[in-house]
This record gives structure tokens, sequence and C-alpha cells, in this order.
């Protein structure tokens, strides 16, 4: 293993301390992790909030086995440390990347083909908030859902993380782009990234919406992160052939539907999560970023939506904000 600076034994960290609200977050001390063969070790500047930690926290989304019990899947840093076979970084090259686990901390070990370099011109802050959200909307919206130019994507959520990048991608890519959110100031938000047509579902159905913005056609592909009645609705939304791409079920995992529409129209509805699956399956959704996604990143034609940034000891603050939905875009934590 090489090493850059002098790692401390000892690092901060935010631990969950039992499961539960906000204030169970709690920095505490832990040992600096080693890299094993493969991977590097990142000394952290910043880290990503996403709505998986909050589920962790409240004891719903365990980390996979063998990753680290800490909440954080994202952050942007040095690379510090070199694991046996890990090649293509060196010391001190600047990174961001897709983690398991761990990111609330002040070094994180991780693959080495799951970390990027930081897009040009990036701060650290604004490249922690790029690759959770960029490995799901890209292996969603693109692999699984196939969107092509020329196609409309709904997005449900549209001023969050995952929808405020989706919408960007879906843009830059040639395609039409209907947003729902939950006020005026979100919708606008939508509209000035790029949606074509947003949707304030408090006061329109989006089902109605999306066939009058698509002349009655429907949705080639849906991102949906609510689940819930929007299954139903979805297939009511969604044109002949459309793919229903599912990422979450904030209101709720079990729903009845009318599958009757689902076979009529052809449709396909699929889902994944990203957090368990292998090594090799996010070093290939990486590879694929880097190559599509980088560029237009470096040329500023995309870019995060920040929304506050906190410090580290403060992550419980982060929460609070994330859970209550007044938020744009990414909250970041400072790690210094």
């Amino acid at each position: 293993m090489a090493n850059g600076h002098k790692i401390p034994e000892k690092m901060t960290a935010v631990a969950i301390s039992e499961p539960g609200g906000p204030l169970v977050l709690k920095a505490e001390k832990r040992d600096v992790p080693q890299p094993g063969p493969g991977e590097i070790l990142i000394r952290v500047h910043a880290a990503g909030v996403n709505r998986p930690d909050i589920l962790q926290r409240k004891g719903a989304y365990p980390a996979p086995p063998g990753a680290s019990d800490l909440p954080g899947l994202e952050v942007a840093g040095e690379v510090a440390a070199l694991g046996e076979g890990a090649r293509r970084w060196r010391l001190r090259d600047q990174v961001c990347a897709l983690t398991a686990g761990g990111g609330y901390a002040e070094y994180v070990v991780v693959h080495a083909s799951h970390a990027l370099p930081l897009p040009a011109g990036f701060t650290y802050t604004e490249a922690a908030a790029v690759p959770e959200t960029y490995f799901t909307v890209w292996h969603n919206v693109f692999e699984r859902g196939a969107l092509k130019a020329g196609e409309t994507l709904l997005v449900h959520g549209g001023s969050s993380g995952i929808g405020t990048t989706a919408i960007q991608l879906a843009s830059a890519f040639g395609a039409y782009v209907v947003a729902t959110a939950g006020s005026k100031e979100k919708c606008d938000t939508c509209l000035k990234l790029g949606a074509d047509r947003a949707v304030n579902y408090h006061e329109e159905d989006f089902v109605q919406a999306v066939k009058d913005a698509t002349g009655g056609k429907g949705a080639n592909v849906i991102l949906d992160m609510v689940g819930g009645d929007y299954v139903g609705r979805n297939y009511s939304a969604a044109a002949v052939e459309g793919r229903i791409v599912q990422i979450a079920t904030q209101a709720g995992a079990v729903a009845s539907a009318d599958f009757s529409r689902l076979m009529v129209k052809r449709l396909t509805h699929t889902g994944s999560t990203l957090r368990p699956r292998s090594v090799e399956f996010k070093g290939a959704v990486a590879a694929a970023l880097e190559a599509q996604v980088w560029p237009l990143l470096a040329a500023r034609k995309i870019a995060p939506v920040m929304d506050m940034i906190f410090p580290l000891k403060e992550a419980w603050r982060a929460h609070e904000r994330m859970e209550e939905g007044d938020l744009i875009g990414k909250i970041v934590l400072d790690v210094g």
C-alpha cells in the first residue's frame, strides 16, 4: 500500500448511535480504514447527503455485507493511499466517488473503479453532489429505461437531487421532459434546468398534463421514486411501449394497479437499487459516465443543483433539512 501525506490512526466520523431521528447522528473517533486490493483511500473533503442515508438512520436500510456501517454514499476528496493493484490513480489525485457506505467521515475506502476525476472547475462540495444521483439516473433512465433523443421523460420529484439530475441529463441528450414538483418555486427550478413542462402536483393531475403535453401519446419513460397510488397513474400516463423505472417508494411499496393497462400498452415496469450492486456493475456505470457525461460537466452544460452545505459534525441538521421537504437539489457535508 502506497501512502501520500501522513495518515493519522484515528479520524472523525458521524455514526448512527441507534435507529431514530436526526439527533442519533453522533460524531465519534474511528480507526482510519485501510484499502485492500483494488481499493483506494480517499481523504474526504465533502460528502453528499441522500435519502438512503435517512432510511439507514431509521434502521430501514442496513449497510450491505462488508460495507461500512457509517452513512454516506458519495464523497469528493484526495487519494491518500493506494491498495495493491489500484493502478489508475496517483496519490493526491482529486476524485469523487460512489461508496457503499462510510462517506460521513474524514477518510473512506472505495474501489478504484468507483472513483472518477473531479470534473474540471468543480469544487469538492459540488463534486460530492454528483456520484449517487448521476450513477442512479444514468443507469435507470438511460440503461434500464433506454431513453432516446426525441422521446418524452416524465420525472417525479423534479426538484430533488435525482430529479434535477434527470431533467438536465435527459434534456442534454435530446429528450422532451415533463417534471412534477410540489410548489411554484420548485416548478420554476425544473423549467430553468431544462424541463419543457413542470406540473405542480398539488394543483394539476400529472396524467392529464402529460397527455396534453404529448398530444395524447404519453411518456415514453417514467422515473418514479413515489410508488403508492402513482403506480396506476403512471400506467395511465405512459405511452404505448412505455418504460416505467421504479427507484424508490416514498408513498408506499404496496399498490393496487389496473394491469390491463400494462398489457394493452405493452408497458415495461422495472426497477433497481444501487447500493447492493456488484463492484463490476458500479465500475461499468462509472466508465459510461466518464465517457458520456463528464464532458458535459466539464463544459458546465450540466451541474448539480446545490441546496445547503453543513459541517460534518452537524450532519443531523442536514438530515432535518432533507426531511422537512423544502430542499431544491443536493445537500452536502463539508468535511474539511
